[in-house]
This record gives C-alpha cells, structure tokens and sequence, in this order.
C-alpha cells in the first residue's frame, strides 16, 4: 500500500497555512496558479485572512510530449515567457514552434481570463507580501515565470508554498524567491499527484466553485 503524503489539496493547503500561519506577513495577497493551486491557495488565504487571486500562467509543453515543459508564460500587458534552454535545445524546438505554442497558451490565458474573474480586475501586488501557490512542482517553469511576473508588477516580498517539490527544483528556483515553504521533497520524485490519495483533474466549473464559495465566506469577513 503506498504511502500518500496528502489526503487531497485541501489537507495540503490547511498544513501549508499552518507553517505560513507562524510568519510575519502582516496584510498579504495569496495568489494560486490555476487550476491546481486552487483549492490548495484558499485554505491558505481562509486561514490568513486576505485576498485570494489568481496568475494567470501555462506551461510551454514539448509539441510532441506536451507533458514536459520548455517554459511558460504569464499574460499582462507585454506577456512574459521564461524558456529552460536546455530543454528547447534536447527538444530541437525552433523559434517558429516555441511561438506557436505560446501563442495558443496565451489564447488559453485570455479566456480563463474573461471566465473567472469577469469583470473584476486582479489585486494589485505592487508594495504588498504575495504568497504563491500551487499544488506541487516538478520543473518549476510555470512558478518561476509567475514569480518573473509579480517581482515585475512591484510585489515587496514573495513567499512560494508549495506541499511538494523535487529538491533540485526548490534549489533552482531560491533567487526567485524571497522565501520557500515547501512541506516535501520526495525521493525518487514520481509526480505531484503520487503525493496525493485524492488527485483529480480540475475542471474551470471546479475552480469557479471554489472562487464563489471563497467570495461567500469573505463577505461576511472584513478582514478579506
């Protein structure tokens, strides 16, 4: 019988939230990279009591091994892409091929967009501690160009939480970040959702759901 780590998101965003609980983080913004990061990032921003938000970002997946990432990509007025050289290089992918890819990945960007946050413009990070949340990492492309993102759009400190990661990939990603929370590091690494018992697919109704009901509780909390 394998030994799960987490019993779904929602068990890893409550122990994440106790460990960011004990730091000083005065009046943060947690943002959640869809969709994993959703359910994970609303226990934390319910147990600190702030915002929740989202970064928009998608991985640049290898056209023929869509799964292995060459990079990613975050929307904003002049959208950011951080490439893992090495990666495009073992892949041969040309630059013809690395602008397609992103071009389709920003058109998906664009319309979560307009699905989840309507007409509601995004927290603002500039001047604030922004705490960036995802269900777990494995190259650590998507984190590092949303990191890439909220340094740029002015964010004072940058926390990433995240339940599990490779150590090599924390290593990697230490200059992104002001701080790192991670809760394991499995050796051999087999996958974010091997930590997991529960580790479904999310759906964009799923993450709306979640949204809503964290809109709900807030209301009533002066605090978010």
């Amino acid at each position: 019988m394998p030994q799960f780590q987490f019993r779904d998101r929602k068990d890893a965003g409550q122990r994440l939230a106790e460990v960011l609980r004990a730091r000083d983080l005065g009046e943060p913004l947690v943002f959640a990279l869809p969709r994993g990061g959703v359910p994970v990032a609303a226990e934390i921003a319910a147990a600190l009591g702030c915002p929740l938000d989202l970064v928009l970002v998608r991985k640049l997946g290898v056209p023929q091994q869509p799964e292995l990432a060459f990079g990613a990509v975050v929307d904003g007025q002049n959208p950011e892409t951080v490439l893992n050289k090495d990666i495009v290089q073992a892949a041969g992918l040309n630059q013809a091929e690395i602008n397609m890819v992103r071009e389709r990945e920003l058109a998906e960007i664009e319309r979560r967009r307009r699905l989840y946050f309507k007409d509601q413009p995004p927290h603002n990070p500039r001047g604030r501690n922004v705490v960036v949340v995802d269900d777990g990492l494995a190259t650590g492309a998507t984190a590092r160009v949303a990191l890439h993102a909220l340094r740029r759009a002015g964010a004072k400190r940058l926390i990433l939480a995240v339940p599990l990661a490779p150590a090599e990939t924390l290593e990697a990603l230490r200059g992104e970040a002001d701080e790192i929370v991670c809760l394991s590091t499995p050796r051999p690494f087999r996958g974010v959702g091997a930590s997991y018992a529960a580790f479904p697919q999310l759906t964009d109704a799923d993450v709306l759901s979640i949204l809503e009901s964290f809109e709900r509780r807030s209301a009533d909390s002066p605090g978010l």
